[in-house]
């Protein structure tokens, strides 16, 4: 692991980027094509003393403001600067905002999923941006909400929107413990994106308008919402019992929560007979996949 390491990982960051793209002059003689320990401390604002402990491993517990220092200088990215951030044991800044771009790969093998599973991907605030036409079979058509209420969170705690998300009555098997996990998931994104002001606003409107909310938020949990069994009230096809999962896509923190049905089960019929009716619908009115911004 020493390869992978604070000390390892730096100098192979300053091996990659040469002097001009630093803005530093060239110089004849230069023994490497990248940034020299002393280059670097003078970029980062370092004495050379520290640089070299760090790439030493000497000194492993930089603080936040020299992390920050040393991933300007060496013109990282965001995901190299988080890890960089892990590296020295350092919990990575909030991001500015919650990110909500589906790329094109991930909406095709969702699609792919069509007819056999209900999909819908959520951001980290739980507003809904794309679903499938199962989904839509299975819990009603939401490209008729109006934006706000296109938000899992927003429409399970205010009694206002309650509901709206599904066009019927729809029942976790664990209720109060999905209403607490949506809770900690939220309070789970304010710490990585404590500026994203979409964000804060979700929270203040549950805060305000829920007394249930405000009082599991009070208890400060953090987590996230992974699992659950619903059952959807569909009023043409009946009561249909699925098994809810929810994945997430790495470092954009997007939710695909997937409604599958025990194979061979008149559960798995019902929502095949869903899904057809979601079919129909698509294609007579074209709203399925207009979902929000991919």
């Amino acid at each position: 692991m020493e390869s992978t390491g604070l000390g390892a990982t730096l100098r192979v960051w300053r091996d990659r980027l040469p002097p001009s793209a630093a803005g530093l002059p060239a110089r004849r003689g230069r023994r490497t094509t990248g940034l020299r320990r002393e280059e670097l401390a003078e970029l980062a604002g370092l004495s050379v003393d520290y640089v070299v402990r760090l790439e030493q491993g000497r000194a492993t517990t930089p603080s936040p403001q020299v992390v920050t220092a040393l991933a300007r200088a060496l013109q990282l990215d965001d995901d190299e600067r988080d890890h960089l951030f892990r590296l020295a044991q350092l919990a990575p800044p909030g991001r500015a905002a919650v990110p909500r771009h589906i790329t094109p790969g991930v909406q095709r093998a969702l699609a792919r999923l069509d007819g056999t599973a209900a999909v819908a991907v959520f951001a980290a605030d739980w507003q809904l941006l794309w679903w499938n036409r199962t989904w839509a079979g299975l819990l009603g058509d939401p490209s008729g909400l109006p934006e706000r209420w296109r938000n899992f969170a927003l429409t399970g705690f205010l009694a206002e929107g309650g509901g709206r998300l599904a066009g019927w009555p729809v029942q976790s098997v664990e209720e109060a413990s999905v209403r607490a996990a949506v809770v900690a998931d939220l309070r789970r994104a304010t710490g990585r994106y404590p500026r994203d002001r979409q964000l804060a606003a979700v929270v203040r409107q549950l805060c305000e308008g829920s007394e249930e909310f405000t009082a599991l938020w009070a208890t400060g949990a953090v987590g996230a919402h992974r699992a659950d069994h619903k059952v959807v009230h569909h009023p043409v096809v009946g009561a249909t019992t699925v098994d809810c999962d929810v994945l997430t896509d790495g470092e954009a923190d997007l939710k695909i929560v997937i409604m599958t049905a025990a194979p061979g089960s008149e559960d798995e019929s019902r929502l095949q007979l869903a899904a057809l009716a979601g079919s129909l619908e698509g294609r007579a009115g074209g709203r399925v996949e207009a979902a929000g911004p991919a």
